[in-house]
């Protein structure tokens, strides 16, 4: 079966992603997600993956980017090119990290908190309480 090139599918399809402003047709180089909770704009090198509630931009829309009244903007620095290796260090030992078994114990890892509540597959962690000297 030959590929679709009519209705958007096939070798007509570009693997650039845009910025998502309204006509606008640079390509993007970075990606905006907000924090509602903390009234945060992030803007932060392009995502690997386009989300549904992130928006792409361009170099000239990110650097024109202003928030609303009240919340600030996270400028997150941006390195050309590939990851360096003490980022997928850090990935690889992340990865390792999450593999391995759970503590005999069967309790909280320390630092991680209390779990409060689940939905689907996150947790709700609550920060634990001091233990206070007596």
């Amino acid at each position: 079966m030959a590929p679709r090139t009519l209705t958007g599918y096939g070798p007509s399809v570009s693997p650039v992603r845009r910025c998502s402003r309204t006509a606008c047709s640079q390509p993007a180089v970075f990606t905006l997600t907000y924090v509602y909770a903390d009234s945060t704009a992030v803007l932060g090198p392009l995502a690997t993956y386009a989300e549904p509630h992130c928006y792409d931009l361009c170099a000239e829309h990110a650097e024109r980017l202003t928030a609303p009244r009240g919340w600030e903007v996270v400028r997150l620095p941006s390195e050309a090119g590939q990851p360096s290796s003490d980022d997928l260090e850090a990935l690889a030992n992340a990865v390792r990290e999450a593999a391995r078994p759970a503590s005999p114990g069967g309790g909280e890892p320390v630092g991680q908190g209390v779990e409060v509540g689940r939905r689907g597959h996150l947790r709700v962690l609550r920060s634990a309480q001091p233990k206070r000297d007596r």
